[in-house]
């Protein structure tokens, strides 16, 4: 279930792969550095995250609102429907 847009998609491919290119070159001339390593898994996880157009912390973001909105309207006796 996609919970990102296209434009947004889009421009988590782009810059996800600026942050791998990025990473390699440096940890190319400083492979004992593991920092480069990680920047370019956090880059990779971007690209994954724009190809299948779903991001886990915006779901947890999302899902949270709906529960303190849920939460909300049950005290106020609302009908939450």
């Amino acid at each position: 279930m996609a919970n990102i847009g296209i434009v947004n998609a889009l421009i988590r491919i782009t810059l996800g792969l600026t942050v791998i290119a990025w990473a390699t070159s440096r940890l190319a001339r400083r492979p004992w550095c593991a920092s480069y390593l990680w920047a370019a898994l956090l880059g990779a996880m971007k690209v994954g995250e724009g190809i299948i157009r779903f991001c886990p912390v915006t779901a947890l973001f999302n899902n949270m609102q709906r529960q303190q909105l849920l939460d909300e309207q049950k005290e106020t006796g609302v009908n939450p429907t």
